[in-house]
């Protein structure tokens, strides 16, 4: 498709274009996806945390995250039991109610929960709904071939929803694409790191995050646009406590309350999305393109609570996160109800607490309204860095 779907952007200065894609990140109804749809485009949802977005992308349609939203999950609540995370409620609320509607739905064992999710999904839509399984053992000697033949499988599946074939050059087309986007988020996060007065957390995010409801080239232009911007505006530093926040890796924090953070401190690095920047580097686009997916997941990724991979120990991969960013603390959160997260709080407050770096401690979630409770604790916090 050809047509655009998110332009208000354009031609703007930097403030304004943010201003865009934070309307655009807080409208549940998601004007873009409808757009994209109302062109005759179709739409494949898939949960978080990581999803190989280049496979629909090289059938012509458009992945979108399905990540929850802020609203009230009146029709969802029936379908689940209670003492569940809230995103699982939100993001079936936004298709029960209308706001989304997709052509398939995929789903990712990552917890007890998210598994049964398609099974649930399914009961309600008469479209594909599935779990892409990947490697439960990541240090197997088989996992990339297992993990090849689940991606050809899915390509089959999508092939079948597009009605028509994907070739080996149309995934590399959309692995150069993504590897373009990948790169442009690798430079927003290092103006984090290095400079972040010129770029707070709160509009960080919302740069990063409307990339999931968009065309990924479409995302990549605006990149391209606001990084230059980001990196010419006259901002002066602040006497502000550097902060790792680790604990957005599936349901995300409010904007609000990322915000919050960014008043008090510079927020240098993060998991917020984990899953558009899961690869590390570019994934080569010659020999079998599917393999080099399969194997960059496996071989050159990030980490988060839901793989699981010796070689990447939590509280190692955290502490590295801290060292690479010079932060000097830590804000360690986890969505309410969420399993993978909380076990991980355990381990990473006892190895914070053996090397003695200062952390908070919070849980959040998505439908939080007020973080008066939170702004106070969090300025306490940040009050005795400074003055003890």
């Amino acid at each position: 498709m050809n047509d655009q779907v998110f332009t208000r952007w354009q031609g703007k200065p930097l403030d304004e274009v943010i201003y865009e894609c934070r309307e655009l990140l807080e409208d549940i109804d998601y004007p873009t996806v409808r757009r994209w749809r109302d062109a005759g485009g179709k739409v494949v949802g898939h949960f978080q945390v990581y999803f190989p977005e280049e496979i629909v992308h090289a059938a012509g349609m458009l992945p979108f995250k399905v990540r929850g939203a802020p609203l009230e999950a009146t029709q969802a609540t029936s379908r689940f039991g209670s003492y569940l995370c809230s995103i699982l409620k939100t993001s079936l609320e936004l298709v029960l109610s209308e706001r989304i509607k997709l052509d398939m739905f995929v789903t990712h064992p990552i917890c007890d929960a998210a598994r049964n999710l398609a099974a649930i999904w399914g009961r309600n839509f008469s479209y594909p709904c599935q779990i892409l399984y990947l490697p439960q053992n990541a240090n197997s000697s088989h996992s990339a071939q297992y993990l090849h033949d689940e991606y050809n499988r899915l390509k089959q599946d999508i092939e079948a929803l597009a009605d028509r074939p994907i070739t080996d050059d149309d995934l590399r087309h959309s692995l150069q694409v993504f590897n373009e986007n990948r790169s442009l988020l690798r430079q927003l996060y290092h103006i984090k790191r290095e400079t972040p007065w010129l770029l707070p957390a709160d509009e960080a995010y919302a740069l990063m995050a409307v990339g999931g409801f968009i065309p990924r080239e479409e995302h990549n232009a605006l990149l391209h646009y606001t990084l230059p911007l980001i990196e010419k505006r006259d901002m002066k530093q602040q006497d502000k406590i550097r902060i790792v926040f680790e604990g957005g890796f599936c349901e995300q924090p409010p904007l609000d309350l990322i915000r919050m953070m960014s008043r008090s401190t510079y927020v240098v690095d993060d998991d917020f999305m984990i899953g558009m920047r899961w690869i590390l580097d570019d994934i080569p686009t010659g020999g079998n393109p599917l393999r080099n997916l399969a194997e960059a997941y496996l071989e050159n990724s990030s980490y988060s609570p839901v793989q699981h991979d010796l070689r990447k120990p939590k509280e190692k991969m955290l502490m590295e996160r801290i060292k690479n960013a010079n932060a000097g603390a830590a804000v360690i959160t986890a969505a309410k109800m969420c399993e993978p997260g909380l076990e991980e709080q355990v381990t990473y407050v006892r190895t914070l607490d053996k090397t003695g770096i200062p952390y908070f401690v919070s849980e959040f979630e998505e439908n939080m309204t007020s973080f008066d409770h939170l702004e106070i604790q969090l300025e306490t916090f940040v009050e005795n860095l400074l003055f003890n």
